[in-house]
């Protein structure tokens, strides 16, 4: 940047002599406006310079700017000296600001212009004699290739022609994206003979301008071949006479444009001006405004410059006429030839080998060379791609040639190196394959042979005959492209007659099946017009020049050249010319093997081959020679790629060697027969097979280092251990073995020993071990010791010799060694025990059994093997046995017995029983028991003294218990006790539920006498339990001093006395103290309390009573109850007097502790308002009710919760019940649930929780739908239901099953079909509708779901989705056919073309030909299908030249009558569903006329001369018509006569003939519209004629149209000359015709029913072996078919599999998840990730991964769809239209293969990642897509394996595409690796192909399919069975029979009526008079006849 020229400091400049002008443009601002001025320099330094533009230009000093030479170099002091005079210069703000405007930039250059303009027509004219336009073009694509050649992508040259006269004049336009010229270099550009070699110096000098010679590259391709300076200007001015150079440089911004025009040099030169002068535009990118209207094809191009980093275009106007003619005319020649001049760099270092198995170059060309020619508006522009050419001679040369010799020549001191190529074009089978030139007239390659050619046309099938130049063999390029005038001749070492001695033995014409080629670089000389090499040949035949072998890409030292190319000669000569016999022909097999899929089938299998004189057959010992390894093995099989049957000569093919020992190799080699070893013997192969086999592991040796070896079978205790173990692998020499032997380089096999140990059990065996020892140094393989074998039963170990990795245990078939030991493990001795199951409960005193199981350590069963005494211990009882027993494992003690106390009767109690069994490892187990009170034992009774002293009038009170024998109280049924009493009545209680009862016996009223007591005795029994000793009780009955009166009273309350049956009133809750009694007697005496006493003091609210209280009279106190209301009842008793106080406490409630809060109910839905009230009370703290509220309460009562509407709550008061009601809650948001209330009072809050439910029914949600957008195809359902919830206002889930839920469509038109169209909603509030099938016109609806409640709508959602028509759905038959024809009666129809049109309006081609039918029958029908009587006819195969998307009616006849008929088409859809076509009304008209006949069957005429005329009458009323050969009339455009003749029925021409009525020999009768009437017809009377003779009737007709000739018709009759005879003889013949016609109906039907038995039998026949077929397809698929067949078993077979199949479909597997809404739409072929699935899972992951950016894409079969669809998305999905996709054809082999043989072994399995992609439709289109998107792609292995394979391929100079492992990783094609993006993401993140159905899947559709063709050809057959059966029943019906009789019948009364015809033929007498009576001239003879 440059500030001021203020601030720049003046320095002493150095003036130049004479005066210097610059121009300046300021740039500066962003306007097209621009300003130039021109400054004299002279005598000037910059700093001046920069004064003058300040004042000039009127620059502030604060402002910053650069002044740039149009090259954008910025000046300065030292470049300001160097400028030129007439330089241009930029003021711009900065160095790389884009030029606002244009401006002009002043050049010169010389010489003449006649060196430019006409230098090119002398050049290319002399160079090969006629009009050529290749050459010229190359020379500027020479210039785009040098200019291309930096580029570091895709170098791109386009050619267009611009013929177009709508878009301005012609021209020719070459663009390349090249780093284009800066104004300096195209100033270079215009200078004749320029040298690129000149440096340029100086400080305007770019570096990057100046020439760099280019590295070597193999064959010079360098695209260093813009060279003189020359070509390029001579080209243009060829073609035309203006050429216009646009250029970009790379790095600068503007553009710059040169013209030259030859008209412009004539102009100067004719006004004496400077012609070696003239100006550059510069101008911004896109800026056309200088084109003029006749160049406004330049205006498309400049548009195209926007964006463009560089580029150079050339602009050629002003052509020739002849030019454009030539271009147009011969477009594929001269296109041919530029792809043979830039073949190799177009194509690569290997050129275009098109072949199977071709090596492709390392670097694939980046070069791009197209050429567009534009004609016509309306004509399609013809677009080539130089890389598209496949005839030029390069690309026939390589794809003829079977083998390369490749070499090089170093031509002495800096005299340059050359490559060549020499390739052999084998003879095979029968003619030459050396290629010729194309034939094309305007090919001046074949210009110049065309005699040579025509001369060797009738010898090019000859061996050793080549139609080449003499021996010119070596076509030349010059760094890297074609010198097309020079052509070497071969070299001494590969001349025949320069080696013939070493060459013997190969055949003379071996030496012209070579072409050559040679490269060279710029060493060599060449012509400037690149025409011809200058010293190329001298040099290379120069004896100082040595050539060399070239192998893998680099020079060979060994041996000679000559000896090499002989070698590689003879080689070819055997191996590519020779033939082998193949013999013993076997199969036709595909195989896998073969990496290129095209490669794979067919191959012809053979026994033997017959070569060189000897026989190779199958399982022939063989050793192969140059092979690696060599092989020594046996012949498996010979194999020859084709197709054959039988014995066929071939020039080679490859053998199967399965390499001997197998056990060793394990491997079948296929290598080519010409490397089986011919001089190898039996004996010496035979040694090396069997010196191999005992390399091999043959048996294991097993040590044990602890010295514990286990024998065979031996027998174990659990817990034995096993092992260590040590194995050894010996071979049969007894060599210890780690390893196989090795086979070839490195290493052999890993071996490892696996050791397994199974445990065999009752139903399987269970695998308990397995291990695998690898071999250690010091060890070899051993095995830890295996501890605790603690299973019982029998156990093998097996010690096997497996394969390392693999596990394999065998290894080339042959089992690896192994060892194998068997072995039992039995229980140990006795441990430990378990106790058995025992009853939950027990019972005191019964018995019980303790089983005890007695186990080993390990747990397993055994027996003790010593007596044990066992002991019980059990704390709290009581334990004894009587005895013990063991039995087997079991160990029982018997009888034991528990004794103790327990809880009580209902009650059992828990005790820890412990058993031990002394001596045992664990000897003790405890057992929990429950025990209950036992049997009863003992009854006892209380009081339990045993005389009770009774006062008089007293009862006595018993209490009994009943005890078991410890004590405890029993409860057991039928425990009745019984008390009597004598003199009383007895007392019963019952004791089964409680075991204690009480017995009050009545009261004890004895009469007291003086005082005295009475004794009275009570007894106690039990009646059911007669074992328990019954209780006597004694009574004294004393007189009466017993308690009669009890007081109760409070110590505390001395007011407080509880009378008897009181009730008082205490606080809830509070405790009732200090109470206290006394007793008294009778006589109100207390009575003193004693400890007796007070024991009988009984209170029944509680049982914890104090004896010491009760004796000082307290009793104990009293808790009241909590809730007011429960009034209890207490009682204070004496017991045995029956003296009782008893009293009701009344609780009252205490002071209000909490305010209460009662809910109507617990639930209220969100909007209503809770119906009832809410009762608020105020309770104490046991939630008694106070009644302290006051109705004042009301107003000081709030309420509060979340969502709670307070408008409408109330609250009122209630007298009754002393509590405030609340009313109207009502919640009007908020969430569904509980929700809490919150009541507060004065100090009192409350809150309750009340649950929020839905509200009312309000509107419905679509909670579950397919996913949207929803399209359909129709008649097809939605496999996902449509799931509605109802909800109220809120939102929220509403569960009222009283709404409705109905499904409608919109618009109508739309037909749904589901289970239910309406239904209630479920419980949970969801309706769920399943859509089973929408059929409707195309176009998008809606499904809208709404409710009704109450008869009231409820809103719902809808959901839209399109209906698709089903491209797989047939709905018409469209019929086509020539509709202009005339359909004649008996001809063809025309080929009817029936299309089946699918639902989307696309032919559908899947279905089998014979389900389509043609009916054809007579009349119209009124019905939509064919009627019974209709014609049935089967299509025919297509045509090469007709569509293959129809079916094909060809060569039907048309029905012989004339009239109405009717056509229809059908389709079997299946068994029940047919498809038929509109029907089609023909009119069938008559065929050509042929013949004259009678309308209607017209008798024999018989008639005679008599005088009556009905006995002269031959026909009468008949009519006669043109007809057709058919019968039908077919004259009525005819006109003319019948010429009415008669004729001898024997062709006699002497006889008499009768005369017609008129005495004329012939009559004749007019013809009109083809029918003539004859009223009459009638012999004249007394006719001549020979009596009882045939004659015939001729009707000729002759009518008036040219060239049509009818047959007569002739109708005999006989002749009598009596009238009697006459009659007779009319009579026989009327009946002989009747006769005759019924006989040819009899005929006719019972031929039909010959017939149509012999076609049932043939059809009968056809079906039963149709059926066996598929019965034995079916039983060879294993389907087993029961006899007698079931149509029931089929069905149900195919029902079985069908739901295998389903099953099978409903498995878990791998599917693309991304919907793809557009499949099934017309022309398009769906989503990528949808069109292929992938079996691998690997290959899967990282093919997806690497195309995961098309996965998405949608591809369609046309742009228009393609268009459409991103229309429809507004651009959101890409998408892909193959129409606009161009891939090659074929299929490549992989880089590693080369005509069909592998360079290498590759490892890691390579293939092409395309091949493992399954197309389940449409693969043609599919295969051309991921071509296209994968393209090359390999999948391989590991990256170790890609890596090695990558440096194989690219050492063998083959191009290798990117590689991708099933490890994740990626090798791109430029060889990077590793890194994020090089690696696949985890499995779980990719969208990945889908995997495809098993193949069990595809089995058993095809078995199905099977099935149903077998079920229908059953069917068939049982159908035509019963039809034949049927006929022959038909025939054998009495009615047939009566038919067949009756025809006999007719047949014999016709032959009687011929015999009497022949009788009075016989008897026939002669004529007498004639024409009234006058005697007849001459007197005839009849002859005998046959009336016949």
């Amino acid at each position: 940047m440059l500030t001021s020229a203020s601030q720049c400091r003046s320095a002493a400049a150095s003036l130049q002599q004479g005066e210097k002008k610059i121009r300046v443009y300021d740039l500066r601002l962003e306007t097209e406006a621009k300003t130039c001025k021109l400054f004299k320099i002279a005598g000037r330094d910059f700093n001046d310079f920069l004064q003058a533009l300040h004042k000039v230009f009127g620059i502030p000093s604060s402002e910053t700017f650069v002044v740039a030479t149009t090259d954008r170099i910025v000046l300065d002091f030292d470049r300001f000296k160097e400028l030129q005079d007439d330089t241009t210069l930029y003021l711009l703000q900065h160095e790389h600001q884009v030029l606002p405007t244009a401006t002009v930039e002043n050049i010169s250059f010389m010489p003449h212009y006649d060196t430019l303009i006409k230098g090119g027509t002398y050049e290319y004219y002399a160079s090969e004699n006629k009009e050529s336009l290749a050459y010229p073009l190359a020379e500027l694509i020479d210039n785009s290739l040098s200019a291309t050649a930096k580029n570091t992508g895709t170098r791109i040259i386009e050619i267009r022609m611009q013929f177009d006269e709508s878009l301005g004049k012609p021209a020719v336009i070459v663009l390349d994206n090249g780093r284009g010229m800066t104004t300096k270099q195209l100033n270079k550009w215009a200078v004749y003979r320029h040298s690129k070699f000149t440096k340029e110096t100086g400080s305007f000098a770019r570096r990057e301008e100046d020439y760099v010679r280019p590295d070597p590259v193999p064959r010079s391709l360098n695209s260093d071949i813009s060279y003189f300076g020359v070509g390029g200007k001579q080209a243009v001015f060829h073609f035309g006479n203006v050429v216009r150079m646009i250029s970009k440089p790379v790095g600068l911004p503007d553009v710059h444009e040169l013209v030259l025009s030859e008209e412009e040099f004539e102009r100067k030169e004719k006004n004496k001006e400077d012609i070696y002068s003239t100006t550059i535009l510069n101008r911004k990118p896109g800026d056309f405004s200088h084109v003029s209207e006749d160049e406004r094809f330049l205006r498309t191009i400049i548009d195209e410059e926007r964006g463009k980093e560089s580029f150079t275009a050339v602009v050629i106007t002003g052509l020739k006429e002849k030019h454009i003619s030539f271009l147009k005319e011969n477009f594929d020649a001269w296109t041919r030839h530029l792809a043979h001049i830039y073949h190799y760099y177009i194509h690569g270092i290997n050129g275009n080998d098109l072949r199977q198995g071709s090596k492709k170059t390392a670097q694939q060309p980046t070069i791009d060379i197209q050429i567009t020619l534009r004609e016509k508006p309306n004509k399609c522009p013809r677009v080539l791609n130089l890389r598209e050419v496949d005839d030029d001679m390069q690309t026939l040369y390589i794809n003829s040639a079977a083998d390369t010799f490749e070499f090089k020549a170093s031509a002495g001191p800096g005299g340059g190196t050359v490559e060549g190529v020499l390739r052999y074009h084998p003879f095979l089978y029968d003619k030459e394959t050396y290629p010729k030139y194309p034939e094309d007239p305007k090919d001046p390659k074949d210009t110049c042979n065309a005699n040579a050619s025509s001369e060797n046309d009738n010898l090019e099938n000859e061996p050793g005959v080549v139609t080449q130049e003499e021996r010119k063999i070596f076509e030349c390029f010059w760094n890297g492209r074609l010198i097309p005038g020079t052509k070497v001749a071969e070299f001494d070492w590969c001349s025949r007659k320069h080696n013939s001695r070493t060459a013997s033995g190969i055949p003379p014409e071996c030496y012209r099946r070579l072409s050559g080629v040679l490269f060279t670089d710029d060493n060599f000389q060449v012509t400037t017009n690149k025409m011809t090499f200058m010293d190329l040949e001298l040099k290379l035949k120069n004896n100082q020049t040595i050539f060399s072998l070239v192998q893998n890409g680099q020079k060979s030292f060994r041996g000679n050249i000559q000896k090499e190319f002989t070698q590689w000669l003879r080689t070819c000569n055997e191996n590519f010319d020779k033939q082998i016999k193949f013999v013993g022909f076997k199969e036709i097999k595909t195989r896998t093997d073969v990496p290129t899929k095209k490669m794979q089938h067919p191959w012809a299998v053979f026994s033997a081959i017959e070569w060189g004189g000897k026989t190779y057959k199958t399982g022939q010992l063989v050793k192969t020679h140059n092979t690696n390894p060599i092989l020594y093995g046996k012949v498996v099989q010979f194999l020859l790629y084709g197709n054959f049957d039988g014995d066929v000569y071939a020039t080679g093919g490859q053998v199967e060697v399965s390499r001997e020992p197998k056990a060793l190799w394990d491997m079948n080699k296929i290598v080519p027969i010409s490397k089986i070893d011919k001089t190898a013997t039996d004996e010496a192969i035979k040694k090396n097979i069997d010196s191999d086999s005992e390399k091999l592991p043959d048996k294991l040796n097993v040590e044990w280092p602890n010295g514990n070896p286990l024998q065979n079978n031996a027998i174990l205790s659990a817990g034995t251990t096993l092992g260590p173990l040590k194995i050894e692998i010996l071979n049969k020499r007894g060599e210890k073995l780690s390893r196989m032997p090795p086979v070839g380089q490195g290493k052999g096999t890993k071996l490892c020993v696996k050791l397994t140990l199974l445990h065999h059990g009752l139903k399987s065996d269970k695998e308990l071990a397995a291990y695998v020892a690898p071999h250690l140094a010091n060890t070899g393989f051993w095995f830890k010791k295996m501890d605790h074998l603690t299973e019982l039963g029998k156990y093998t170990l097996n010690l096997t010799t497996v394969v390392h990795e693999t596990n394999a245990v065998s290894f080339g078939g042959r089992a690896l060694p192994r060892f194998t030991l068997k072995f039992t493990i039995k229980e140990g001795e006795a441990a430990s025990f378990d106790i058995s199951a025992m009853s939950p409960t027990l019972r005191v005193g019964v018995p019980f059994d303790i089983p005890l199981q007695i186990k080993d350590g390990y747990g397993h069963s055994t027996t003790l093997t010593s007596k044990l005494k066992p002991e019980l211990k059990c704390c709290g009882l009581d334990l004894s046995y009587e005895t013990f027993s063991s039995s087997g494992t079991t160990f029982t003690i018997k009888s034991v017995k528990a004794r103790g106390k327990v809880l009580n009767y209902q009650q059992s109690k828990s005790y820890d029983l412990e058993v031990t069994l002394p001596g045992l490892k664990q000897h003790t187990k405890t057992i929990k028991i429950s025990l209950l009170p036992g049997i009863p034992h003992s009854l006892h009774v209380k009081p339990e003294e045993t005389s009770i002293d009774v006062e008089n009038g007293d009862q006595v009170t018993f209490h009994v218990e009943i005890h078991d024998e410890a004590g405890n109280i029993a409860a057991n049924p039928k425990q009745i006790v019984r008390c009597e009493v004598k003199g009383f009545p007895p007392v019963v209680t019952d004791c089964s539920s409680t075991g204690a009862g009480q017995l009050v016996t009545k009261p004890i009223n004895l009469k007291i006498i003086k005082g005295e007591q009475q004794d009275l005795k009570a007894q106690f029994v039990m009646p059911s339990y007669k074992n328990i000793p019954l209780v006597i009780k004694g009574l004294r009955v004393l007189p009466s001093t017993r308690v009669s009166v009890m007081e109760l009273y409070s110590q505390d309350n001395e007011n407080l006395v509880l009378r008897n049956s009181e009730k008082i009133e205490w606080i809830a809750g509070g405790l009732l103290e200090n109470l206290f009694y006394k007793l008294y007697d009778e006589a109100d005496r207390e009575v003193p309390l004693t400890a007796e006493i007070a024991s009988m003091i009984k209170v029944n609210w509680t049982g914890d009573v104090f004896v010491e209280d009760l004796v000082q009279g307290k009793l104990p106190d009293l808790q009241v109850p909590k809730r007011v209301g429960e009034q209890r009842f207490y009682q204070v008793s004496y017991q045995d007097q029956s003296v009782s106080v008893s009293f009701t406490i009344v609780p009252r409630p205490d002071e209000p502790e909490r305010l209460n809060v009662a809910l109507p109910q617990t639930t209220v839905k969100l909007g209503e308002i809770l119906s009832g009230n809410i009762s608020l009370e105020l309770v104490d703290q046991f939630d008694n009710l106070t009644k302290t509220l006051t109705p004042t309460c009301v107003n000081h009562i709030k309420v509060e919760a979340e969502g709670l509407d307070k408008s409408a709550i109330t609250f009122k008061w209630q007298e009754s019940s002393c509590a405030a009601m609340v009313t109207g809650i009502r919640f009007e948001s908020g969430s569904l649930g509980p929700r809490e209330l919150r009541f507060s009072y004065s100090d009192f809050v409350e809150r309750v929780s009340i649950k929020v439910t839905a509200g009312l029914p309000a509107q419905l949600k679509l909670i579950s739908a397919p996913e949207q957008p929803l399209q359909v195809l129709n008649d097809h359902g939605i496999s996902k239901p449509f799931v509605v919830q109802l909800c109220d206002d809120w939102g929220n889930p509403s569960p009222d099953q009283r709404v409705v839920v109905d499904l409608k469509t919109s618009p109508p038109g739309l037909t749904v079909k589901t289970n239910v169209i309406s239904q209630p909603v479920n419980a949970e509030g969801k309706a769920s509708f399943v859509v089973n099938g929408l059929s409707g016109p195309k176009g998008c609806y809606q499904l809208q779901f709404k409710g009704s409640f109450n008869k009231k709508p409820i809103p719902g959602p809808s959901v839209s989705l399109t209906v698709l028509p089903d491209p797989k759905k047939p709905v018409s038959l469209s019929v086509e056919y020539d509709t202009s024809v005339k359909f004649f009666a008996g001809s063809k129809f025309p080929v009817f073309s029936v299309t089946v049109v699918s639902d989307e309006g696309s032919p559908i081609t899947t279905f089998n030909p014979a389900a389509v039918a043609m009916f054809i029958w007579d009349g119209v029908s009124s019905g939509k299908k064919p009627p019974e009587r209709a014609i049935e006819l089967k299509c025919n195969k297509p045509m090469k030249n007709e569509k293959n998307d129809c079916f094909h009616f060809r060569d039907k006849e048309i029905p012989n009558k004339v009239g109405k008929h009717t056509i229809q088409f059908s389709l079997r859809i299946d068994k029940n569903d047919v498809l038929y076509s509109n029907q089609i009304r023909i009119n069938v008209v008559a065929n050509q006329p042929v013949k004259l006949g009678p309308v209607s069957q017209t008798p024999t005429p018989v008639v005679s001369y008599s005088k009556d005329i009905a006995s002269r009458t031959l026909v009468e009323n008949m009519t006669l018509k043109i007809m057709d050969l058919y019968g039908n009339p077919a004259g009525e455009d005819l006109g003319g006569k019948v010429i009415i003749t008669i004729k001898s029925s024997d062709g006699e021409r002497n006889k008499s003939f009768p005369l017609f009525e008129t005495g004329a020999s012939s009559l004749a009768i007019n013809l009109v519209e083809g029918k003539a009437h004859i009223p009459r017809l009638a012999i004249r009377e007394n006719s001549p004629g020979d009596n009882s003779s045939t004659y015939i009737l001729v009707f000729k007709p002759e009518v008036y149209a040219h060239l049509i000739t009818l047959a007569a018709f002739e109708l005999p009759f006989l002749f009598y000359n009596d009238a009697q005879n006459q009659q007779k003889m009319s009579e026989l013949t009327r009946k002989k015709d009747e006769l005759s016609s019924a006989i040819e109906k009899y005929n006719e039907t019972l031929r039909t029913y010959k017939e149509l038995l012999g076609l049932l039998t043939t059809s009968c026949l056809n079906a039963s072996k149709k059926e066996a077929d598929l019965k034995n397809e079916l039983c060879r698929r294993k389907v087993t078919i029961p006899h007698p067949i079931s149509a029931q078993h089929i069905d149900a077979l195919i029902k079985k599999k069908s739901t295998e199949a389903e099953e099978i479909q409903k498995v878990s597997r791998r599917v693309f998840p991304v919907r793809d809404n557009f499949r099934g739409q017309a022309e398009v072929l769906g989503m990528v990730g949808h069109l292929a699935v992938v079996q691998d899972d690997a290959a899967a992951w990282v093919i997806s991964w690497h195309i995961r950016g098309d996965m998405d894409c949608v591809i369609t079969k046309t742009t228009e769809a393609a268009q459409r669809i991103y229309r429809d998305t507004q651009g959101r999905q890409q998408v892909m239209a193959l129409d606009s996709v161009l891939v090659s054809p074929g299929n490549r082999p992989l880089p590693h293969i080369r005509n069909g043989y592998p360079l290498f072994e590759p490892h890691g399995n390579p293939v092409y990642a395309r091949e493992l992609l399954i197309y389940p439709c449409d693969p043609e289109s599919c295969d051309i897509v991921f071509k296209n998107i994968l393209g090359d792609t390999i999948l391989i292995d590991d990256l170790d394996s890609a890596n090695n394979y990558r440096r194989a391929v690219v050492q063998n100079r083959i191009q290798c595409p990117t590689i991708l492992t099933r490890q994740g990783d990626r090798v791109s094609g430029r060889g990077k690796f590793g890194g994020a993006q090089n690696r696949a993401p985890p499995m779980a993140t990719l969208h990945m192909f889908g995997a495809p159905l098993p193949q069990q899947y595809h089995s058993l559709m095809e078995q199905i399919e099977l099935l149903r063709q077998y079920c229908s050809a059953v069917s068939k057959r049982e159908e035509i069975e019963r039809e034949r059966d049927d006929h022959v029943k038909k025939i054998a019906s009495p009615d047939v029979q009566q038919k067949e009789k009756d025809l006999e019948d007719k047949k014999r009364q016709l032959r009687e009526i011929e015999k009497e015809l022949a009788s009075a033929s016989a008897k026939g007498m002669k004529r007498g008079a004639v024409d009234g009576g006058q005697p007849s001239s001459s007197i005839s003879k009849r002859a005998r006849q046959s009336s016949t």
